[in-house]
């Protein structure tokens, strides 16, 4: 296929690049490097130094044998988008090209305003360059399990079936995202919706919930080609954050009482379900919906689990409470359902003692880059 990464310089948009560049696939990744700049100047920069896009695919290229385009630009721009479009022709279009931080999203107003054009504004224009330029491409959007909160009956994948007054139909699952982040990936959604009614667009929108990991087969060929691993409040995921917390001597920062639930994801099984959806993908008029996830978590149950990795690699890990910066329920019903992916093929990797030990050796290698002042909560909901 010729494929076409919009946001491939992120955590999950190169390491998407390199997977489907060694499946044979021709791709194009396109970045602004909206993410780096932000780290810079927030002080939340990667643990681990990443070249530019175009460093790395010279890398990839000379370990795989294998190429990578790269196209740095502003994807809001709605010129540079279209132009993209014309000159890849993609079949495949899939969009992580979104500020995907909701700590940033609540920092102020003009990182909210940041937040909110970029991401619709990049959605929209990747909406009107396929109706308009490639209307058969499929395009995989990446939603997250943010959007449903955390509601009090089982999360259905993506659509619940109402019965009211004697009569039923199908309408998308309700959304109560926790931050303006999450918000813009609702709105995202119901965009993506309306043009698939209108327009007959092809759509799959995974719904994923928190990726933790650093090792791909294809980012272990050259250590340069790591994906960018964030152990900071602004980025950091809370497990990638809680490993590099048990290696630096901090204990690990559980927000408030520690009940909050959440399904997480291997970095490796991110790949896969991009993969199945890109080669089995959405038919004219569908959008399709996963919950993108294999295990469900609480805070605690990932700082336990944590602990225990640690212990037995001979680190003492503390685990301490602290006040939530967050609005949320920290004790609550989490029940997704999450069938679609295993249906299509998924095989998941599991959060096993053998894949915390992995990645605390990594982290282990660079702990001399590890700032401490980056780990404890810096921006507050409320």
């Amino acid at each position: 296929m010729r494929v076409l990464i919009l946001g491939g310089d992120g955590y999950l948009g190169w390491p998407t690049a390199m997977d489907f560049a060694a499946a044979g696939h021709e791709v194009t990744v396109a970045d602004n490097y909206l993410r780096r700049r932000i780290a810079e100047a927030t002080d939340s920069e990667a643990l681990l130094p990443a070249p530019s896009l175009t460093e790395r695919a010279q890398i990839f290229a000379a370990a795989s044998g294998q190429a990578i385009a790269v196209r740095i630009g502003d994807l809001s721009d709605p010129d540079f988008m279209f132009e993209l479009f014309k000159e890849t022709d993609p079949e495949t279009v899939i969009h992580y090209a979104e500020q995907p931080s909701a700590p940033y999203s609540m920092r102020g107003f003009r990182e909210a305003r940041e937040t909110f054009q970029n991401n619709l504004d990049v959605t929209f224009n990747c909406i009107w360059a396929v109706k308009d330029i490639v209307p058969n491409a499929h395009i995989i959007k990446l939603g997250t399990m943010g959007e449903y909160g955390t509601p009090n009956i089982d999360i259905e994948e993506g659509w619940l079936e109402v019965e009211h007054k004697g009569r039923k139909d199908t309408f998308l699952y309700p959304r109560a995202a926790g931050s303006l982040y999450h918000t813009t990936k609702v709105l995202d959604t119901d965009l993506l919706w309306f043009y698939v009614r209108t327009h007959g667009l092809r759509v799959t929108d995974l719904m994923q919930g928190p990726v933790y990991g650093v090792s791909t087969d294809e980012a272990d060929l050259d250590p340069r080609l790591c994906p960018n691993f964030h152990y900071d409040d602004i980025f950091g995921t809370v497990v990638n954050r809680f490993l590099v917390q048990a290696v630096a001597g901090v204990p690990l920062t559980v927000y408030g009482g520690g009940g909050q639930t959440r399904g997480y994801l291997n970095l490796r099984d991110t790949l896969q379900c991009v993969r199945l959806a890109a080669d089995q993908p959405a038919q004219p008029g569908e959008l399709r919906i996963f919950n993108q996830l294999t295990e469900t978590f609480t805070v605690n149950e990932l700082a336990d689990r944590v602990q225990q990795a640690g212990q037995q690699m001979g680190i003492d890990v503390a685990i301490k409470s602290i006040a939530n910066p967050r609005k949320e329920k920290e004790e609550h019903y989490y029940n997704p359902v999450h069938s679609g992916l295993t249906e299509l093929g998924l095989e998941p990797h599991y959060l096993s003692e053998t894949v915390l030990g992995g990645m605390l050796e990594r982290i282990i290698e660079n702990r001399h880059r590890i700032d401490i002042n980056r780990i404890m909560p810096r921006v507050s909901w409320s």
